[in-house]
Parts: structure tokens; C-alpha cells; sequence
């Protein structure tokens, strides 16, 4: 028997072609096969998805960090954040960067004014006073940096506890039920990051494919290991990501193996290569998986997430 389609037309006879079951519709190949064809394919397919991602046993905090400007941090940080919500986790990301393009992406506001990271992080209100819902999925919030954060690494200076003040704001998160938690700092190791790293107990590192990809790295992991000597001893390096990978250059696949060699197992097996697509998407307050979710960038994103979470399921069951 034919498939019927949405319309109940029927595919020609003779025809040949696939059902998308998720949709009931019928495809040719001959559409398939040209390179719009499959991109609208694999559109369909991820937005329809029904696949659900297992919850983690307790709530997971990640700060996203690398003093290097330029590597894909604040882009792996929403996108990762939206393929999970996507996948019917519940995801809060925090930006921490004074210029907000966190907020931009995830289409919140964060004009001056707005509760934002810059009121929770100087205690002045209470972190649930500054959550907005993305418009883009139910599932997906932010709390917006605004352009008064700018200010706060002064203002930080002769606060007590300086470095734990983020920790001390976050204590909140076991009152809501998000299942993982990004952290997005500025391209710098001074307080804010410092704070970071201080209210989060893992830490996911951005690099990316191209020349110096490990300058710098150096410096940040010996930043970790001082902040967890002296202020946060559950912190840990758990997740790395290859980013910006062009399979067309040698010096990419140099990169990435040098990468593997160094931080062996911590580094995720999917890489997120180079794409217009995904740095055009902020523009137009959007994250890759709404601004274009059937392109490379958006796919790879959602197998990194789950990628991410399936690790963390493993984790779990090791630990148990």
C-alpha cells in the first residue's frame, strides 16, 4: 500500500521515495538527492524529533571558559544549552560576559535596567527575580548580563568573599528543577571567571581547530587547579569541545589530535566545524537550531548534546 500524505495525496506509481513517519509525508528522491532536498530532510527530522535525553541524576553546572577570545565559547554555550531544551531537558544558561551576546542569542532581554548576572552577582536581588524564559523553547532560560557588569570586576575588589560571591547567589539553584546549568564567562581569567569557577563543579573548555588553538590553555588549566586547591575542591575539567574544524586543511586534523593527545577521554568525539550559518545566528537573536536546523552547525550541536548527556548517564551508572 502507497503512503498517504498529509494532503491523503499518494506518491506517483513508479515512484520512488521515503516516508517521514513523524510527519506522514511522502518524499521523492530525486529531491532528496539534491543538496536543498536533504538539508530540508534533516531540517524536518531534527524538528520533529522525539527523542528524549536521559535527566541526569542531580542538577550538572558547567562553566564555559577560555581566556581566548574568538574560540566559539558563548556559541557552543547557548547552542549546546538549546539542542538539550530541544531534547526535553530543562536548561538554564547565566551570562556572565559584560557584552551579553549570551542574551542576544537566546533572544532575552538585557537592556540596561534589566535584573540581570550584574544585581545576583553584588547580592542586590535573588536569582529567580532575574529569570527570563528564550522565546524560542519552554524549556530554555537565561539570566541576561547586562552592560552594568562591566563594572563589576572593580566593584568586586573590596567585597568579602569576593571570589564566592557567585556561589553564594547560585545556592538558589536547588530550589528549581533545571537539569543543567551553563555558565558563559568573558574571554578573561580575572573575577568574574574567577567566580565561575568557584560556584561550578565542572568546567567546559571550547577549542578550537585552527593555529595557537592550545596558547593560553596552559594558563587556564593552571587558574583551575588554583582555584580548586583553594576554593573549590570538586572542580574538575569534564568536557572538552573541538570547534570551528575545517576537514578541508591538514592543520585542522592536526589540531584536534593534538588536542585528543593532551586531554585524552575529556574531549567530545562530535566536533563542531566551521560555519557561517552559525555565526550569522546571534544577529538575528536566534541560536543555530532555530536560525537554521537542518545545517551542519545545528546537527553537530545536537549530537554534542547528547553526547554530553549520555556521558553523564554513564558517570551516573559507574558511580552507583
Amino acid at each position: 500500500m502507497n503512503p498517504v500524505s498529509e494532503g491523503g495525496a499518494v506518491p506517483p506509481t513508479g515512484a520512488t521515495g521515503s516516508t517521514d513517519v513523524s510527519r506522514e509525508t511522502w518524499v521523492p528522491d530525486d529531491v532528496i538527492d539534491t543538496p536543498i532536498g536533504a538539508e530540508a530532510e534533516r531540517a524536518v527530522r531534527l524538528l520533529h524529533a522525539e527523542a528524549r535525553l536521559p535527566r541526569p541524576v542531580s542538577q550538572r553546572v558547567f562553566t564555559i571558559a577560555n581566556q581566548k577570545g574568538g574560540v566559539g565559547k558563548t556559541t557552543t554555550a547557548v547552542n549546546v544549552a538549546a539542542a538539550l531544551a530541544m531534547q526535553g531537558l530543562k536548561v538554564l544558561v547565566i551570562d556572565l560576559d559584560p557584552q551579553g551576546n549570551a542574551s542576544t542569542a537566546l533572544g532575552v532581554d538585557h537592556h540596561p535596567g534589566t535584573p540581570s548576572s550584574y544585581e545576583v552577582l553584588i547580592g542586590e536581588i535573588p536569582l529567580h527575580q532575574t529569570l527570563q524564559r528564550s522565546p524560542h523553547n519552554e524549556r530554555l532560560f537565561c539570566v541576561p548580563a547586562t552592560i552594568e557588569l562591566a563594572g563589576a570586576e572593580i566593584e568586586l575588589v573590596s567585597m568579602v568573599a569576593r571570589e564566592g560571591r557567585l556561589r553564594t547567589a547560585l545556592a538558589e539553584l536547588h530550589n528549581h528543577d533545571f537539569d543543567y546549568v551553563f555558565i558563559d564567562c568573558p574571554p578573561s581569567l580575572g573575577l568574574l571567571t574567577i567566580n565561575a569557577l568557584v560556584a561550578a563543579p565542572e568546567v567546559l573548555i571550547p577549542i578550537q581547530c585552527e593555529y595557537y588553538a592550545l596558547e593560553g590553555v596552559g594558563q587556564l588549566l593552571r587558574t583551575i587547579e588554583m582555584v580548586k586547591a583553594h576554593l573549590n575542591p570538586k572542580l574538575n575539567v569534564s568536557t572538552v569541545i573541538l570547534t570551528m574544524y575545517d576537514g578541508r586543511t591538514r592543520l585542522a586534523d592536526q589540531v584536534a589530535a593534538d588536542v585528543r593527545a593532551h586531554f585524552g577521554d575529556k574531549v567530545l568525539g562530535t566536533v563542531i566545524p566551521r560555519s557561517v550559518k552559525v555565526s550569522e545566528a546571534p544577529g538575528y537573536g536566534m541560536t543555530i537550531l532555530n536560525y537554521d536546523p537542518g545545517s551542519r552547525g545545528a546537527l553537530s550541536y545536537m549530537d554534542a548534546s547528547r553526547e554530553l548527556a549520555e556521558r553523564g548517564a554513564a558517570q551516573r551508572g559507574q558511580n552507583q
